[in-house]
């Protein structure tokens, strides 16, 4: 069995093709410039571009499992191509497939659910590695300016992508919609605590305006869509953000990892 990993390159990505290595399963990863890729060396790495389907057509020769993500493009627009890339992976015979939802869901599962392929949802709070973004500041000056401070049950990369990787090798999982958390509930300021405890050094917590947040993604580049989207977040989260669930251990057998854990994992980035 082959499968495809798309988003192969990114953060959830690189977990799930490790992941899948470490199993045994030949796995295809695919990205839109191979040559930087950077993957294990049994991994075979193919070209392609979800928001150009036929070119994903060479890649999913001889695939039964695929793993689908529902962004794609430098500015990480929510994909308009579902139906297609569905009807390619159908036309190829995959049997399984895993998709990294966003909270707004877009024409990938729509075309899923139309579709006759068994597919597994997996949604997200929010990733642990977000915190990466605050890195330069934590460098630099010691603290972390964010905006809103509510308790949020972040998971670790390589907890979203063992549930991928259930769903993609293991029986029992089409059909399923699972969301994913971390094994704690913890605001921003308390994650901030955390990795001044893993570096050995205080770093202040500073809680910015709607307006300051506004500005600093305005600086940072961000486009409209997605700072309005932080802001909504930011502002007034799901109900289900602080909702810790057990979904990690119930699908793998084990526990989630700790934000302790993930903060110790990436210590250096957060040091001088």
């Amino acid at each position: 069995m082959t499968i495809l990993v798309t988003g192969a390159t990114g953060t959830v990505g690189r977990q799930i093709v490790a992941q899948l290595v470490a199993r045994g399963e030949r796995v295809r990863a695919l990205t839109r410039n191979p040559a930087a890729a950077r993957l294990p060396g049994s991994v075979e790495v193919a070209y392609g571009d979800l928001t150009a389907p036929q070119s994903l057509a060479p890649a999913l020769e001889g695939v039964t499992g695929l793993h689908l993500i529902t962004v794609a493009g430098d500015d990480q627009a929510a994909l308009q191509t579902g139906p297609q890339l569905v009807e390619l992976a159908a036309k190829a015979g995959v049997t399984r497939v895993s998709v990294l939802s966003s909270w707004d869901e877009c024409s990938v599962e729509e075309a899923l659910r139309a579709g006759d392929l068994g597919w597994t949802q997996l949604r997200c709070v929010e990733f642990m590695t977000n915190a990466l973004e605050w890195a330069e500041s934590i460098r630099e000056e010691g603290v972390v300016r964010a905006f809103g401070n509510r308790p949020g049950a972040v998971v670790h990369e390589a907890d979203i992508a063992a549930v991928a990787v259930a769903a993609l090798v293991e029986e029992g999982h089409a059909g399923q919609a699972y969301l994913v958390t971390g094994p704690e509930a913890l605001t921003p300021e308390r994650r901030v605590r955390v990795i001044g405890e893993a570096v050995g050094r205080e770093i202040r917590f500073e809680e910015l305006s709607e307006a300051q947040y506004r500005a600093s993604m305005e600086a940072w580049g961000a486009g409209e869509e997605l700072i309005e989207f932080a802001v909504r977040l930011g502002a007034n989260p799901p109900d289900a953000a602080s909702v810790v669930l057990p979904t990690v251990e119930q699908v793998t057998g084990r526990p989630g990892r700790t934000f302790a854990q993930w903060a110790s994992e990436h210590a250096a980035a957060f040091r001088p």
